[in-house]
């Protein structure tokens, strides 16, 4: 396994980080097709095994049942001290005005509630999941930097939003002299690459880490396009990302990926690794996370990459708005 900082800070994160929303107890939250505890140990365990250290998770994954899942697996086989927890705040977790966004009363209730569940001290990466129409972006940053000078919180990030949003975000900070964030979570993969056009750019302009969600989309970078699984068949998010023509790419995946003799996975998310810092990939089999680790080692020739860029077609926004 490879370490590699996040951003320009000295936060050093495995070049794979494991996504923690397959974990979590039955029929809590959205999910029908989360692990249960013992399953989702295995993985953390086999994670570990691996060299992974970085764990991103949020307080709305099976309502918080994720969180508690990992922070109880970390305390008996990790050693906290080596390892980067992540975790997200803003959507849902009860009914009422706070119980929800990214207000100063919401941000300082939902940071306690992370840390109980996870069992720890203090959270590495502490990210706003989405952008709060409804609260002054001013408001936000002073109450994330008010957790982090707190000690409940080491670095900040942000995921999934315009540019436009980010820019301003981190110009609010540099104006109050308050925590920038360091990191963004956006949505990437090869056949969801609108964030090429401003959001990519701008992170390596300023030296922010990029840790993209479904690197894999959602499973269609990792098997057939017709294959189905529970999860396509659940995933009601998930049928709003892709559409038909993005078929043309995934046949190119499966054919490098047959010349490589590796599965495809390790094809898409090698493409992803070597554009980014650390994809975020979600795992329910002990296999899946095999072909994450092997994606480190495929090392796409140029042509082989322009070849799987070449079907792309554009998209329209998705994954946040």
């Amino acid at each position: 396994m490879k370490y590699v900082n996040l951003g320009n800070t000295g936060l050093k994160v495995s070049a794979v980080t494991l996504g923690c929303m397959s974990f979590g107890a039955a029929g809590q939250g959205a999910h029908a097709w989360t692990l249960d505890e013992d399953a989702s140990r295995d993985i953390i365990e086999q994670a570990l095994e691996a060299g992974i250290t970085t764990f991103d998770t949020a307080n709305m994954y099976s309502l918080g049942s994720s969180e508690e899942i990992v922070g109880r697996a970390i305390r008996d086989f990790g050693d906290r001290d080596d390892l980067v927890i992540a975790t997200k705040v803003y959507q849902r977790m009860r009914p009422g005005p706070y119980g929800a966004g990214l207000s100063r009363k919401a941000i300082l209730a939902e940071v306690d509630n992370s840390l109980r569940r996870l069992g720890t001290d203090y959270i590495d990466l502490y990210q706003t999941h989405r952008w709060d129409y409804d609260t002054p972006i001013e408001e936000t940053m002073e109450a994330l930097h008010d957790v982090v000078k707190a000690g409940k919180v080491r670095y900040l990030g942000a995921s999934s939003m315009y540019a436009w949003q980010f820019a301003k975000a981190q110009h609010t900070a540099d104006l109050g002299g308050w925590t920038r964030f360091a990191s963004m979570q956006d949505h990437y993969n090869l056949i969801y690459r609108e964030e090429e056009r401003e959001m990519l750019p701008l992170c390596a302009d300023q030296g922010i880490g990029v840790i993209p969600w479904s690197p894999l989309a959602r499973g269609r970078l990792a098997r057939p396009w017709d294959e189905h699984t529970a999860r396509t068949d659940t995933d009601e998010f998930g049928k709003t990302l892709y559409v038909s023509s993005d078929k043309d790419v995934v046949e190119r995946v499966l054919e490098v990926a047959a010349r490589h003799e590796v599965a495809p996975a390790s094809v898409a998310l090698s493409w992803v690794a070597a554009r980014t810092t650390s994809p975020i990939v979600g795992v329910t089999k002990p296999k899946h996370l095999a072909d994450a680790v092997v994606a480190l080692d495929v090392h796409l020739t140029d042509d082989e990459s322009r070849y799987l860029e070449e079907p792309y077609r554009p998209h329209e926004v998705a994954g946040f708005v």
